[in-house]
């Protein structure tokens, strides 16, 4: 008898666990063609998000890169008077520093106050260029949680709706597994969410840093161009 009762018990264990296995496909196919839809639109929004991480941080990490010698070669040309060989200097240095260098330098002999502004509107131009379509990356992360919690706002409304179609007789099993069903769009829409918010404050940082090291290098030309010959 306990051994018939042990393997009862066995039996309904098997049972439970597989009734409370559910996979992440299964969430997705059985919260209907709505669900799916704005799923879909969250995987697009994701994989835009991720292609501008990926690609912007290329192009910042390119635009920090910068031979450490380059500002003393400037110094010893522009020192010397031969400001062409420093504009082939800056030429051939592919980064936003060595474009406002050559800049200034092409103003050399106006007011320093020129200077300074010409140098001051490349740096806005630079910068313009490395933030470039990092606001979207803003934008899915702001939106995609609100587009999630639509999905299950309207998952709710149908829910409910079947209830009521019911008049109240609405199985809760059922009832519970279109509601769960439904949340699997605002989990989908909070990890993409999260995953852009953290992609662009890493942007906004590693940008900063090449602005701030654009600015250093900006007042050390202008210092240059002060100092007595």
């Amino acid at each position: 008898m306990l051994l018939f009762q042990d393997g009862t018990q066995e039996v309904l264990d098997e049972a439970l666990s597989e009734e409370k296995t559910l996979s992440v496909a299964d969430l997705i196919v059985n919260g209907g063609t709505g669900s799916m839809v704005i799923i879909a639109v969250l995987f697009v929004m994701l994989f835009i998000a991720l292609y501008i991480y990926f690609e912007r941080s290329f192009a910042i990490k390119a635009a920090s890169k910068m031979d450490k010698n380059f500002m003393n070669q400037i110094r010893d040309h522009v020192s010397g008077g031969k400001l062409e060989a420093a504009k082939i200097l800056c030429a051939q240095t592919d980064s936003p520093v060595a474009r406002l260098t050559e800049k200034g330098i092409s103003r050399i002999g106006k007011p320093l106050d020129d200077i300074n502004k010409a140098i001051e509107n490349a740096g806005t131009l630079e910068v313009y260029k490395l933030e470039r379509n990092v606001s979207i990356v803003a934008t899915i992360a702001g939106a995609a949680p609100m587009i999630g919690f639509l999905g299950t706002v309207i998952g709710m409304i149908l829910a409910f709706h079947q209830m009521a179609s019911s008049g109240g007789q609405a199985e809760m099993g059922s009832l519970a597994s279109g509601i769960y069903t439904a949340m699997t769009t605002t989990v989908a829409g909070l990890i993409v969410g999260i995953i852009a918010y953290i992609g662009y404050n890493h942007l906004v940082v590693r940008t900063d840093k090449v602005v701030h090291q654009m600015e250093a290098n900006a007042v050390d030309f202008l210092d240059l161009l002060n100092e007595p010959i």
